[in-house]
C-alpha cells in the first residue's frame, strides 16, 4: 500500500516536527513496516506554470518553434521548443533560467540554431513522473496542464510533486491498513491523537446537504431495484446519479491516484478508485441505461454462463462464482471485474454506483479460477469493514455530483442480508503481563486500547471486556489483543529476559542418521541424488499392468492440481525416476545412475475421508554404463549383478546381515531378472530390470531399478558399530563345488553353508556358476570359497574338515546337492 504523506495529513494532524522519515520509523517500530520512502520531487527547482502566448516557426529549423511564454515574471520569455504538441493558449511546465530538472540538468540561457532560448518547456518524463500511468497523449510531447492552472505557480505544488510516498509492507492480516482511513487510525493510536475525517461515518448518519437528493427526485419508486439471491453477499447498496458528464478528472484527483500507482481514466472511475483508497471499500459504476428492467440481482452464475469483462476477454463461469446481473444477463463478476456490457462510456448520462460486501473466499476462488487480479479483488479477499459501505457510497456520490455535474436520483437502495456484528473479547491484565514479561497496570492497558479505538468495559480488577471494531477483522482472540498492547506499548520497552526451561541436547533421530548414511553410501558408490515431485500423472502407471486391487492404484487426487501432469500423489518412486531418465535420454545423456529418498502416499479410502499413509522409500534407477573407466577399458554396461552388488554393499554397510535374494514377481519388472530383498524374515524391497514392455512404453533403453523401504531398513540396521582387533591366527580356506537343480538360488546355498559351518566360518564367497557339457541338463554347478578362522587359536585340519563335512551334508539334505569333483 502506497501512502502519500500530504494526503495522510488530511486525516491526522502530524504536527510540525514530524517528517516522513520519522513517521516511517514510528510505523515500522509499531508493527507496520515501511519498505520504501519515495520522494516525488526527483530534483526539480524553479519550475513553474507557463502560459504559451504564441508560437512561430524557427527560422533555421523545421521542427523547432519559437514560443512566447508568460511564466508569471515581469517579462515574457522567449523559449525555443521542439515538442510536436506545443500550441498557443496552453498551460505547461516551464523551467526558467536557473532551474534544475531530475538528473542534475540545469537550465541556462542558450542559443538554438541562432535563436536565444530563455528556458525550457517540459514533458512529464523530464519532470521525473511515471509516464507508464499517464494517458498516451500526455506522454508524447509537453505535459498539458488544465486551463485554469495559475500562471507562475510552482509545478511541485500543482502536480503534487512536493510530496513523499511511504510504501507499507503489510502482512496479510492487516487488511485494515489497505486504505487511508485505516492508516490514519493506526497513526493516531501511535501518536495518541484523534483522526479527523472530512467525510466520515458521521456524515452518513446525519446526512449531508451536498449529497441530498433533490425534492423532485425523491418522489415515486426507486430508479433501481436490488435483490440478493446468494449467501455469498452480506450487503449490497446502489445509488443512482443522473445527468453526469464523462470527462477527465481534475488535476488534483489524477495526482492523488498517481501517488498510489493507479492510472487515471475518467471522473467516474477515478472517484470510485479514490474512495476505495480512502475507505478500503471497492466501488463500481454501471451505465443505468444498460441495466435491463433497472434491476440488479446478486446471484451465483449458471454453469457455462459467459460474460465479456472490462478487459475485453470472454470469461466462462461456473456455479461457484458470484455475479452481478440484471433481469436477463450477468453484468459483472462480483468483487473481481465489471462487464463490458454495462461499462461507463463517454455517452453515459445516468449511472448506478455499487457498494457491496462479498464473501472473501468466494472472491478469492473466482479470481484464481479466472486468472484475474485487481486492487478491489485484493481488498475483498482480505476482508473489508462492512460498516463503511454506506459512507463510502455517499462519499463517492458526493464527489461525482461535484465533478460531473450530475445529481442524486433518490436515496441509496440497500439490502442487508447479514448485519455487521462487533466482536467482544475478554482481556486479562495478568495474562498480558505474563506473555509480554511486563508489569503494565490496568490504566496503562486501558489507555492503549482506547488509543486503538477499542471500547472497553472493566469486568473486575484483572479483566477487560473489549469490543473490537469491525475494521479490525484480524483480532479474534485474547492473544491478538495482547499483541496490540505490545505494539502500542513499544517492543523496545519490553525488557530482555533469559529463557527458562529444561535444556536438552540436540541430535539426529535414528531415521535421520540412516538417511544421511544411505545418501553418503550411494553417492560414494557413484550414484547421483535427484529430487522429484511427489505429484505425478496416473497414466504413468498404466504400462505396469497393475491389477485393479493393487495398492499402487490407490492414488490420492489433488484438490487443486498444479497441472494435468501433476494431479495425484505418487504410490511408487519408479515413474518419477523414469521421467528423469526419459528427460535425460532425450538430451543424449545415456549413462545414468540416479537415486532418491522420497515419500510415497497411499489413500486409506476413496473418496478420501482421512489423511493418507506415508512411506519413505530409497530407490535408484540405472541405464547405460556404470563406473569409472581406466585407460584402455571399455564401458561396463549395467546389468542385474551391478544393481545387486550396490544393494549388497549398501546393506552390508548398514549392518544388515543374513540377506536373502529370492526370485519375485513385481508389476512392471522383468519376471526372470527381478528379486525380492529379505532379511530376518522381513521384506526390505526388490531389485531387477524393468519389463521390456514398460521400457518401450516409457521410451527408455534397458533399465534397472531397486526400491527399498526405509522403515524396514531402520528396523533391520545395526545401530552400533563393533570394532575388533586384526586376526592373530592364520585362516584355512576350503573350496566346494556342488551340482544342484537350476531353480536353487545361490543365496539359499550360502545361508545353508553359514548355518552349518557355525562360528568358525569367517567368510563365504560365490566364485563360479557353470552350466555345460560336464553338468547334467537341468542342473548347474555352483562353487564357493570358504574361509575358516578362530580368534583364540590356530585351527587344525581335523577341526576344519569336520565343519566342512557338515556343510556338505547340509547341502545334500537340503538341496539334493551332489559334490562335484
Amino acid at each position: 500500500m502506497k501512502i502519500s504523506y500530504n494526503w495522510l495529513q488530511e486525516y491526522i494532524d502530524l504536527g510540525p516536527d514530524m517528517t516522513p522519515e520519522k513517521l516511517a520509523d514510528l510505523l515500522t517500530n509499531h508493527g507496520i513496516p515501511v519498505e520504501v520512502i519515495e520522494q516525488l520531487n526527483k530534483g526539480i527547482e524553479n519550475v513553474v506554470v507557463g502560459h504559451v502566448l504564441q508560437t512561430e516557426p524557427h527560422p533555421n529549423a523545421d521542427r523547432l518553434k519559437v514560443c512566447t511564454v508568460d511564466a508569471g515574471g515581469p517579462e515574457k520569455l522567449q523559449i525555443v521548443c521542439g515538442a510536436p504538441n506545443v500550441k498557443p493558449g496552453q498551460k505547461v511546465p516551464c523551467a526558467v533560467v536557473g532551474a534544475e530538472l531530475p538528473g542534475g540538468v540545469k537550465i541556462k540561457r542558450a542559443k538554438l540554431r541562432g535563436v536565444e532560448s530563455q528556458g525550457m518547456l517540459c514533458s512529464a518524463g523530464e519532470l521525473g513522473m511515471d509516464i507508464r500511468l499517464l494517458p498516451k497523449e500526455q506522454t508524447e510531447g509537453l505535459y498539458i496542464l488544465p486551463d485554469d492552472t495559475p500562471v507562475g505557480e510552482s509545478i511541485l505544488r500543482v502536480l503534487g510533486l512536493d510530496d513523499v510516498v511511504l510504501e507499507l509492507e503489510l502482512t496479510p492480516n492487516r487488511a485494515d491498513c489497505l486504505n487511508y482511513r485505516g492508516v490514519a487510525y493506526e497513526v493516531a493510536a501511535i501518536l495518541g491523537k484523534q483522526p479527523k475525517f472530512a467525510w466520515t461515518e458521521q456524515a452518513a448518519e446525519t446526512g449531508n446537504p451536498a449529497v441530498s437528493p433533490s425534492s423532485d427526485s425523491q418522489a415515486g419508486p426507486p430508479l433501481v431495484r436490488v435483490r440478493i439471491e446468494s449467501a455469498n453477499c452480506a450487503r449490497y447498496a446502489a445509488q443512482v446519479v443522473r445527468g453526469v458528464k464523462i470527462a477527465p478528472s481534475p488535476l488534483w484527483l489524477q495526482m492523488r491516484l498517481l501517488t498510489a500507482g493507479v492510472r487515471p481514466i475518467n471522473n467516474i472511475v477515478d472517484v470510485t478508485n479514490y474512495v476505495m483508497l480512502e475507505y478500503g471499500q471497492p466501488l463500481h459504476a454501471f451505465d443505468l441505461a444498460e441495466i435491463t428492467e433497472s434491476t440488479i440481482v446478486v446471484r451465483q452464475a449458471e454453469e457455462q454462463e459467459t460474460i465479456v469483462t472490462l478487459d475485453g476477454q470472454q470469461r466462462t463461469l461456473d456455479s461457484s462464482m458470484l455475479v452481478i446481473a440484471d433481469a436477463k444477463r450477468a453484468i459483472g463478476i462480483a468483487g473481481v471485474m465489471g462487464g463490458e456490457n454495462s461499462e461507463v462510456r463517454g455517452s453515459t448520462t445516468d449511472i448506478v454506483l455499487e457498494a457491496a460486501s462479498f464473501d472473501a473466499g468466494s472472491v478469492r476462488q473466482t479470481g484464481k479460477k479466472l486468472g484475474l487480479r485487481s486492487e478491489a479483488q485484493m481488498r475483498f479477499e482480505k476482508g473489508i469493514d462492512p460498516t463503511v459501505l454506506r459512507p463510502a457510497l455517499q462519499r463517492a456520490a458526493c464527489l461525482i455530483t461535484e465533478l460531473s455535474g450530475g445529481e442524486l436520483a433518490g436515496p441509496p437502495v440497500e439490502v442487508v442480508q447479514q448485519p455487521a456484528e462487533e466482536l467482544e473479547i475478554q482481556l486479562r491484565v495478568s495474562r498480558t503481563n505474563q506473555i509480554l514479561g511486563t508489569d503494565l497496570t490496568v490504566d496503562q492497558i486501558g489507555a492503549i486500547l482506547t488509543r486503538l479505538g477499542f471500547a472497553t468495559v472493566t469486568v473486575d480488577a484483572d479483566t477487560f471486556r473489549v469490543t473490537v471494531p469491525t475494521r479490525r477483522p484480524d483480532i479474534t482472540r485474547e492473544i491478538d489483543l495482547i499483541e496490540e498492547v505490545a505494539r502500542l506499548h513499544g517492543y523496545d520497552k519490553i525488557d530482555t529476559t533469559m529463557p527458562e526451561g529444561v535444556l536438552s541436547q540436540g541430535g539426529l533421530s535414528k531415521q535421520q542418521r540412516l538417511r544421511r548414511t544411505i545418501r553418503e553410501l550411494l553417492t560414494g558408490m557413484g550414484l547421483l541424488e535427484v529430487l522429484t515431485y511427489s505429484f505425478t500423472n496416473p497414466t504413468w502407471l498404466e504400462p505396469l499392468g497393475l491389477e485393479e486391487s493393487s495398492p499402487l492404484r490407490q492414488q490420492l487426487p489433488l484438490a487443486l492440481p498444479m497441472s494435468d501432469e501433476r494431479k495425484v500423489l505418487r504410490t511408487t518412486l519408479l515413474p518419477s525416476l523414469a521421467e528423469v531418465v526419459q528427460y535425460n535420454l532425450n538430451r543424449k545423456n545415456l549413462d545414468m545412475a540416479l537415486f532418491e529418498i522420497g515419500k510415497v502416499f497411499f489413500a486409506k479410502d476413496l473418496p478420501v475421508t482421512e489423511l493418507p499413509s506415508e512411506d519413505v522409500k530409497v530407490a535408484a534407477i540405472f541405464t547405460g554404463a556404470f563406473g569409472g573407466l581406466a585407460i584402455g577399458e571399455k564401458p561396463r554396461k549395467v546389468d542385474f549383478y551391478t544393481v545387486k552388488g550396490i544393494v549388497e554393499a549398501l546393506l552390508a554397510n548398514l549392518g544388515i546381515k543374513q540377506v536373502r535374494y529370492q526370485p519375485a514377481a513385481v508389476p512392471g519388472m522383468h519376471p526372470g531378472r527381478t528379486a525380492s530383498v529379505e532379511a530376518g524374515g522381513v521384506t526390505l524391497g526388490f531389485l531387477g530390470a524393468l519389463h521390456p514392455e514398460v521400457t518401450e512404453a516409457w521410451d527408455l533403453k534397458e533399465t534397472y531399478y531397486f526400491e527399498l523401504n526405509l522403515a524396514a531398513l531402520e528396523e533391520a540396521a545395526e545401530d552400533k558399530i563393533l570394532f575388533r582387533a586384526l586376526p592373530r591366527f592364520p585362516a584355512i580356506e576350503r573350496d566346494i563345488a556342488v551340482v544342484v537343480p537350476l531353480d536353487v538360488p545361490a543365496g539359499s546355498l550360502e545361508l545353508a553353508i553359514r548355518e552349518a559351518a557355525g562360528e568358525l566360518l569367517e567368510e563365504v564367497r560365490l566364485f563360479d556358476v557353470y552350466q555345460g557339457e560336464q553338468v547334467e541338463t537341468g542342473k548347474k554347478s555352483v562353487a564357493f570359497s570358504l574361509v575358516y578362522r578362530a580368534e583364540d587359536r590356530t585351527l587344525t585340519d581335523e577341526e576344519v574338515q569336520a565343519r566342512h563335512n557338515r556343510v556338505i551334508e547340509a547341502l545334500e539334505k537340503g538341496f539334493q546337492a551332489e559334490l562335484r569333483s
